[in-house]
């Protein structure tokens, strides 16, 4: 992270830090008027199911009185930016779509992109501010011209995952006040500080959300992912009924509801013939996937096929792969070992160490014999 040094007055020093009520953006908040940063706190008001009071919700009453009780004890202004239209078009849209097409979608990735470093972080140049600060648990680092984007040093915190999309641009105006940290050192900066969210508990579930039940919200705004039709093996037999393609997931066991002399499993999910595809486990491995809208950090796409690491999924153990770029900005992936849940629509993103190389969204399997010679190593 970069810090403002007061005797050089020239340099960096205003920053819109993003407020939400919860202690990680808090503590980011207070760290930053501690090093001498001029701050002013943003809070975003995002779309919720209306009439829900959940406090996991986006910009709950309680939640922004936490906000502000936080800019009023380190003297800062405190801000509310209506961002509830674009949040519900670019990411509850975007849940509402992907499930419609039976993909997996991760709402926090265009939330990312779309709102917190696309309109917020331009509201704040707009303004004048320096940097935009968060609280996520990454961290940034320049070389020469350029930006890396790293991994947060707490492995159990870590947040870049979400981060992948971030461009050199936006790298260049971002801080991340808590990449070097734990979730333990931060609540004890916030006890130290006095900050009247120090035992805030975690966000669960989706955020805007009533209840947590995405399956019960996608039925009453999008009827036909609740559709019933059959349930098939992988030769095509039909074995039963199923309740609707929202209500299961590649690798699900549980809740199928079809009685076989061995455990099933949801293999693939078919939306165009309203199909859910069932078998035993071992059709769960799959050694090889394609990815569509690949974003490099770099802004650069590698000249040829690379290995790195890569997550499938925000908790996914990383394995590594050998990747190639395709055309039309996707990439073929080959596992050093098959992965048991590759979902469509969630993100598979890649590493290189420390460094976040990038992600895409993953579409499918990849083709089998790219790799005719040998790869070269990135």
């Amino acid at each position: 992270m970069v810090n403002w040094n007061p005797s050089n007055p020239d340099g960096p020093r205003s920053v819109v830090a993003a407020l939400s009520g919860g202690v990680d953006s808090s503590v980011a908040a207070a760290l930053l008027v501690e090093q001498g940063y001029a701050v002013t706190g943003v809070m975003l008001r995002l779309w919720a199911e209306p009439g829900a009071t959940r406090d996991n919700l986006c910009c709950t009453p309680d939640a922004v009185n936490r906000a502000r009780a936080v800019a009023d004890l380190l003297s800062i202004p405190f801000h509310l930016l209506d961002v509830r239209d674009l949040f519900r078009r670019a990411v509850v849209g975007y849940f509402v779509a992907e499930y419609a097409s039976a993909r997996t979608p991760n709402p926090c990735i265009p939330c990312n992109r779309e709102v917190r470093f696309g309109t917020l972080l331009r509201w704040a140049r707009e303004q004048g501010a320096d940097y935009l600060a968060t609280g996520h648990y990454a961290r940034v680092r320049r070389v020469g011209d350029r930006y890396q984007l790293l991994r947060g040093r707490d492995p159990a915190k870590d947040q870049s995952y979400v981060l992948h999309i971030l461009t050199q641009e936006q790298l260049a105006h971002v801080l991340f006040p808590l990449g070097d940290l734990s979730k333990a050192e931060v609540r004890e900066i916030a006890r130290r500080k006095g900050l009247p969210v120090a035992e805030q508990p975690e966000s669960q579930d989706v955020c805007f959300l009533a209840d947590g039940d995405y399956r019960r919200f996608l039925a009453e705004v999008a009827p036909e992912t609740a559709r019933p039709g059959p349930v098939l093996d992988t030769s095509g037999r039909v074995l039963g009924e199923h309740r609707g393609l929202v209500n299961y997931t590649i690798g699900q066991r549980k809740g199928i509801g079809v009685a076989a002399p061995y455990p099933l499993y949801v293999l693939a999910l078919d939306p165009a013939r309203n199909v859910l595809v069932v078998g035993p486990e071992e059709g769960l491995g799959q050694g090889e996937c394609t990815v569509t809208r690949m974003h490099y950090v770099s802004g650069e796409e590698p000249p040829g096929p690379f290995t790195a690491t890569a997550k499938i999924r925000y908790r996914h153990r990383e394995v590594e792969v050998v990747a190639a770029p395709l055309a039309g900005g996707r990439l073929y992936v080959r596992f050093a070992h098959p992965q048991r849940d590759v979902t469509p629509g969630q993100y598979l993103v890649l590493y290189d160490g420390e460094e976040v190389l990038g992600g895409g969204v993953i579409s499918g399997r990849g083709h089998v014999g790219l790799f005719k010679v040998p790869t070269q190593a990135r």
